[in-house]
């Protein structure tokens, strides 16, 4: 007896997402803290010197630069 898979209740979308769904930035500042974390690291006094120095080089672009 053959297995049948069931149909989608509607047309499958294969599209990209919105490009304005995919920012992180909320308007509001970005903290050094912010960018130790989205990096995955812990908040260490050494992981946020590197953040201030990485936020002034980048600015709050390094936030989205961290973040798929």
């Amino acid at each position: 007896m053959p297995t049948s898979q069931p149909e989608a209740a509607g047309p499958s979308e294969d599209r990209a997402t919105p490009d304005d769904l995919l920012h992180t930035r909320t308007g509001t500042e970005v903290s050094a803290e912010d960018v130790v974390l989205a990096a995955g690291r812990d908040l260490t006094p050494r992981n946020l010197e590197w953040a201030r120095r990485k936020l002034e080089a980048e600015g709050p672009a390094a936030l989205e630069k961290l973040l798929p």
